[in-house]
């Protein structure tokens, strides 16, 4: 007997469980799938991050604060408790949805950056989902424990008609405003610059005779025929796994004007998103004795164009070096 009563319960908590709580649930966790699963450029990206950032997470929070709908006119309280306005109608609710979202996704925004997980476009779609998903089941919880005659429920065609024959109010206009405001706010603080990717960082090390990598070190005077080891770093910031290809340049400068190039050394690889890939390479310059040259380390993303130059690199970075006859 209290097997069926156990299974009972179940099956009327499925019965009872929120359609639109579900449905936030399960459109964080396909959002953030998208945003992993597609590169910086796709505009399927973009597509998902809108309601996972604008949306979501806020929706999942006032369902917690407000499990109740507003109470109708036509009600009459029983007591005075009950006389209190409880609840908030479907203007409110979707506003808020806006509106707390901006409170949450800063927040998440500010905290990332000290875990180990850092800033990217992954972290933020994960932490969103996350928040969102916690949030959504504790208003499935509170919802489900509110009598039925005061529980918010979602009914489309029943809530277009009451906004239909509601108009705007005062309080209304205001909400639009603010909404507005709210959402050209966050997408230019947070929605470009999650589309617009992250970053590479291009470094050159030299090795001490304790093999430690230091910065800065490389000579800057070599005999003819001599050549400079190196190790070039790539670290990778840009949300995604990305091909590069580096272009090692000798360049001769006249007037601080390039007058002469001569390519030295090309490297292809892949590197995976947030780890660095590194490259020990040893170069020698070309050019006579008594001769200054600048060996510039060109970094580009795929393949880089006809006439490699530090102008049209993603990234640069180089030193000079004296060729004497000593």
């Amino acid at each position: 007997m209290s097997h069926r009563a156990s299974t009972w319960l179940r099956f009327g908590f499925i019965r009872r469980y929120p359609f639109d709580l579900a449905a936030v649930s399960v459109g964080a966790a396909v959002a953030y799938l998208l945003v992993t699963r597609f590169g910086t450029e796709s505009g399927l990206r973009l597509f998902a991050m809108v309601p996972l950032v604008l949306f979501l997470p806020g929706y999942a929070l006032v369902s917690t604060l407000f499990p109740t709908d507003k109470r109708s006119a036509n009600r009459t309280a029983a007591t005075a408790a009950e006389a209190r306005p409880r609840g908030i109608d479907v203007i409110e609710r979707m506003g808020l949805a806006f509106v707390l979202s901006l409170a949450i996704v800063p927040l998440i925004v500010l905290v990332l950056p000290v875990t180990d997980w850092g800033l990217s476009a992954q972290s933020i779609a994960a932490a969103l989902a996350a928040v969102t998903v916690v949030l959504a089941q504790l208003g499935v919880v509170r919802r489900v424990r509110t009598p039925d005659t005061e529980r918010f429920t979602v009914a489309p065609i029943a809530s277009l008609g009451r906004l239909r024959n509601a108009g705007l109010t005062a309080s209304s206009v205001v909400l639009v405003i603010a909404i507005g405001a709210a959402v050209s706010a966050l997408f230019v603080g947070v929605l470009l610059p999650v589309s617009a990717g992250g970053h590479t960082e291009l470094a050159l090390y030299s090795e001490t005779d304790d093999g430690e990598l230091v910065a800065g070190e490389l000579p800057s005077e070599v005999a003819p025929g001599t050549s400079i080891p190196m190790t070039i770093a790539i670290e990778n910031h840009e949300g995604t796994q990305q091909d590069y290809t580096v272009v090692i340049q000798q360049q001769v400068l006249e007037d601080d004007a390039v007058v002469e190039r001569t390519e030295l050394q090309r490297l292809n690889t892949t590197v995976a998103d947030g780890t660095t890939a590194r490259s020990e390479r040893s170069v020698t310059p070309t050019v006579a004795a008594n001769e200054t040259v600048r060996i510039s380390v060109l970094l580009y993303h795929d393949e880089p164009p006809t006439t490699p130059t530090n102008e049209n690199a993603a990234e640069e970075t180089h030193f000079w070096v004296d060729v004497t006859d000593r």
